[in-house]
Formats: structure tokens, sequence, C-alpha cells
């Protein structure tokens, strides 16, 4: 994705389009290329907006679920955001959920696809195998329906940061606090508009995962996405932003 990184004090962001803000936020090996589609799409009817989450620079203490959330908070505070349409993948679904919990005013409606926060089946609960191309190209392509998606630069991506050092403790430390914050008691007082778009063949967080969200989340529609995996918005991009557009036309203004 060749959008123009901005940055304004700590923050590095992409900011594309103008329009109602729409918030993205990447998950643990989530990269800026994952949301090219839809920023695409989107840039052209709404404000969209990808902050880089510091998954490697935060302190020891805070690089947690909640140490992201606070970022995000003040992000948010940075740019001056409100009635915020939010939308993560994967972990970055569990960062905005435990953000619009702390902060519930200033965001208007929710899109989860891949999202943790009630179970996940990941690559960082254990220490990933350094080293190994083969086992983290394997690793990869189970991300994904088709692993011809997982194609050499994204393994190669991968690859790069479990062979770092601190990176890799901070990609274990991220998924351990992902699986230890379990938001199944406070998701009923999550009251926005929530729209889950699942892979039905999503191995990282199963289809139960959705369903159990559709069921704790009281303002929530589930979609299905068949043939795909834990990352709809870049495997399937055409059919994810047919569901995200009709959604996010139902709360406009």
């Amino acid at each position: 994705m060749n959008y123009e990184i901005k940055q304004s004090g700590k923050f590095k962001y992409v900011e594309e389009g103008t329009g109602e803000p729409l918030v993205l936020l990447h998950g643990l090996f989530g990269a800026l290329s994952n949301f090219k589609d839809l920023v695409d799409h989107f840039k052209s009817t709404h404000r969209v907006i990808i902050p880089l989450l510091p998954l490697y620079d935060l302190t020891v203490l805070d690089t947690t679920v909640s140490g992201l959330a606070k970022f995000v908070q003040k992000f948010f505070e940075n740019q001056k955001l409100q009635n915020v349409h939010l939308l993560g993948n994967s972990l970055g679904g569990h960062v905005g959920l435990v953000f619009v919990l702390k902060n519930p005013g200033l965001v208007k409606t929710i899109t989860l696809t891949g999202s943790s926060g009630l179970f996940e089946n990941g690559m960082g609960e254990t220490y990933p195998k350094r080293g190994d191309y083969n086992y983290v190209q394997k690793k990869t392509e189970l991300t994904f329906y088709d692993p011809k998606i997982a194609n050499k630069e994204l393994v190669d991506e991968v690859f790069g940061i479990i062979n770092n050092r601190l990176k890799a403790i901070k990609i274990i430390a991220l998924a351990r606090s992902a699986i230890r914050h379990n938001l199944g008691d406070e998701l009923q007082q999550i009251k926005q508009p929530v729209c889950l778009i699942w892979g039905k063949n999503d191995t990282i967080t199963p289809p139960m995962v959705a369903e159990e969200f559709h069921k704790l989340l009281p303002n929530s529609e589930l979609h299905w996405i068949d043939k795909c995996g834990h990352a709809p918005m870049m495997e399937v991009p055409g059919e994810f932003n047919v569901i995200l557009s009709s959604f996010l036309s139902k709360h406009v203004g």
C-alpha cells in the first residue's frame, strides 16, 4: 500500500478520504497492506484512518490489550476523533472492544472480523520456531482459506518479526494478554450497532467465536463469508466491502 504515513507527535497513521471517520485497527501480525482494498473502496465516502499500533514499542508492563487500548484512546484525543466507525481485525478487534468499553461515547458503530476477546488459536501463545522458515510459512498459510494468499512477501514479514528476539517476546506477551483478557462478562455493556463479518473457514477464531459474539453483543448482526479464513477484508475484499458498505449506510449522519 503506497499511502503516505503521517505523524502527529508520537503517533504514526495513514489517513485517506473525507467524511465520517472510519478507524481501522490491525492485528498482531497485521500490516497496512491488509487493508489496501478496504481503504481504496471507502476513501471516497469516509475519512479512513489506520493508526500504527505500537506492538513492539510499549514497556513490558504496557504490552497488553489494555495497554494498546490506552494508546488508541490517546490517538483519538490527539486527532480529536468522535462519532467514529471502528473496525478491528483479530487482536485489533479485541483492542477496539476494550477501548469502547472505556470510551463508549466516542464510537458510533463497531465492525469485528476474526476478533479475539473470547477464544483464539494463535501463533504467539508458545515461543515460535525461530529460524524455521517452512514452519512460519505453514502457520501463516493457516490464516487463510486459500494458502496462496500467504505470498512470499507476507511470510518474509512474519519471519522477520519472530526472528527479532525482542519482537518475538512482545508478540508472545500480547498473545498471552489476549487469552487472559476474556470479555465474555462485559460485552452486554456495549450498546453500539456491531457488524460481525466472519470467514466460515477461520481456524484462528473459529465460527463458534462469531456465534458467541453475536449472542453476547446485544445490538449485533452476523455475516458469514464462505471459503474464507481469518482476514476476510484481505482474502475476499469485494464481498467484505459490500457487507460493510451496507452496514455503514444504515448509520450515516
